[in-house]
């Protein structure tokens, strides 16, 4: 191929990308941290610096979410971050850079509504 039709190619995959950052949804993100955990005020700063917004529960002070974070996680250790549905447990950049790239899951109400019944097929 040639330096020009590279270009071309290259230009119109940015617009596509533009474009579908318009219509796809922020992520949903909870962060369930304490405010003397280190690796929970890391995980935040990271959000944060790629603007992400969250939803933030301290489980020092907040004994239900702490109850809800051991039922999603199976862990008590902090953080824990539910990113699309998907449940991170402790900081790592790799897991939640990919949780934030991935699309949030169906409901299970509307995966089922996309199923269509032919008793003929």
């Amino acid at each position: 191929m040639e330096d020009k039709e590279l270009e071309a190619i290259r230009k119109k995959k940015l617009e596509e990308m533009k474009e579908n950052a318009k219509t796809t949804p922020p992520p949903e993100v909870i962060v369930y941290s304490t405010p003397t955990c280190p690796h929970c005020v890391s995980a935040k700063g990271y959000l944060e610096g790629k603007g992400v917004q969250f939803i933030d529960y301290d489980v020092s002070k907040d004994k239900e979410r702490a109850r809800e974070m051991v039922q999603k996680s199976g862990q008590g250790a902090v953080p824990v971050l539910q990113i699309n549905g998907r449940i991170i447990v402790g900081f790592d950049r790799q897991l939640i850079d990919d949780a934030l790239m991935r699309k949030k899951p169906l409901k299970r109400e509307d995966a089922l509504s996309n199923l269509v019944f032919d008793p003929f097929s």
